[in-house]
Parts: C-alpha cells; structure tokens; sequence
C-alpha cells in the first residue's frame, strides 16, 4: 500500500521552514468495503488539497507517493524533498499500520508489515533526514497511546511497534541533543481517522473511555506536532506526550486502537 507523503514550507509558526511529512494516513487490517486503487485516488485528492491550501496561504508544497515499507521509496523522498526546497528543517513521520490477533494467531506477513512500516520506516526516513537537518531541526514521530496503555486484546504487535518508537525518541534526544535536534513523540488517543473512524464500529465502546467523551480531530493533532516544530519547543526534547482526551486517565476493560 501506497502512503501519500507530502512536503511543504510553511511553519505555524511562520518561520519559512522546510518540513517534510511522511504518511499521509493510516491503515488497517481490518476488512475495506472499498478496493485499493479507488482509495488511493482518494488519498491523494486529500494530498492536493493540502497542497493547494498550503499554497494559496502564500506557501510551496510537494506530494510524493511512497511506500513507507520500501527502504529507497523513503530514501529517495527525503532527497527529492530537499532538491526542491534546498533544505529540510522538520520531519514528521506519521505512517502507521495496525492489525490485531492473538499472538499465537498472527500472521508472519502482518508482524513484518508492522515492523516495515511502523518502525523501519521511521529509522529509515530519520536516518536519511539527518544528512540535512541542522541546528534547530525538529524531527517529531506519531505513535500511540497504546504504547502505554493497552486497553483490548490482540493489540501486543502494535503497541511492540508504538513502545519502539517511544524508546527510540529517548535514544536519539540524547544523540542529537549536542546538534541542537529535538526529538518528540506524540501520542494520541482515539482519533478520527481511516482507519479509526469516529463513527466506526468499535466507536461507540471507546467513547465510553474518554474522559471528554468524544474522539480527537486530526488538527487537534496538528496543534500539538506544530508546537514542537516551534521554536517555542526547543528546550523540549525525548518526550512522549500524550493527547488522547483522557483516555489513559481511566482504566478500562476493552476497546480498540
């Protein structure tokens, strides 16, 4: 599968910096009533509007289509990335996959997707990314509140995946601290999403487990990534922080990601 990546030089904060984004959504494995290629056009339809948005504010943007599995997919975004805008400043790695089973039950194929995506991926695209980032660089990883809380069963591969990408974080804001690099981890709860829609069906039950009763909004997302962008953020670094509506402030029974 296809991950829509997208690239663009407009901060929040206003700073002209160049920022890339990797994974453009989310996927599952729980059964699409829709076929591959139609939602791949819908995917990126979704990326150029971003792209226009970002561009009639004033800004300059770049899709790319990668598979964030595929090692030089990845590699040759970051560098065409920085042949457009003659720099990288930010990186996001927001691809993610999911799928759930009991662990005697899951498929080998599954576990290696997981893996390929959730984890290489980010390795990938941070090692590449750091030929070019500088002092003042932000690189700012999405995983999960499963990472802390698992709240369902059939969800240990995943939240494997997401407590790899917090430790991560850890290890590269000591690494890259001494360049002047911040590196974050944001958590989020239930966010209405593809592949979490919030009028899906396991919706209803995780409702019950947030605090405000009510799923995230991806821009509520948004807000968090660009503060750490920020330079307000500078003297944030290695942390995981979590935006998931209190949703880990309770404790309960079941659920879904």
């Amino acid at each position: 599968m296809d991950n829509v990546k997208f690239t663009h030089r407009q901060s929040c904060s206003g700073h002209g910096r160049i920022a890339r984004s990797g994974g453009g959504h989310r996927q599952t494995s729980r059964p699409r009533w829709r076929s591959r290629r139609p939602y791949l056009h819908e995917l990126a339809a979704k990326a150029d509007e971003v792209v226009r948005v970002i561009e009639s504010a004033g800004g300059r943007a770049l899709m790319i289509r990668a598979d964030s599995a595929d090692v030089k997919a990845v590699q040759s975004a970051v560098a065409e990335t920085v042949k457009a805008f003659g720099r990288l400043d930010i990186l996001v790695n927001n691809a993610g996959v999911v799928a759930l089973a009991p662990i005697e039950a899951f498929k080998m194929e599954d576990f290696d997707r997981l893996l390929a995506v959730n984890v290489k991926g980010i390795f990938v695209a941070i090692q590449e990314a750091l030929r070019h980032i500088g002092e003042g660089g932000r690189i700012i990883n999405i995983g999960s509140i499963n990472s802390d809380l698992v709240p369902f069963a059939g969800g240990s591969v995943y939240a494997l995946t997401k407590g790899a990408v917090a430790g991560f974080t850890r290890g590269l804001a000591r690494d890259l601290g001494p360049r002047g690099i911040t590196v974050n981890n944001v958590q989020p709860g239930p966010t209405d999403t593809d592949m979490n829609p919030a009028d899906g069906p396991f919706a209803a039950q995780l409702k019950n487990m947030i605090a405000v009763q009510r799923y995230g909004h991806g821009d509520e997302i948004a807000g968090m990534v660009s503060y750490l962008a920020s330079p307000e953020a500078a003297f944030v670094t290695g942390a995981s922080l979590k935006i998931d509506g209190g949703f880990s402030a309770s404790s309960p029974t079941g659920g879904q990601p």
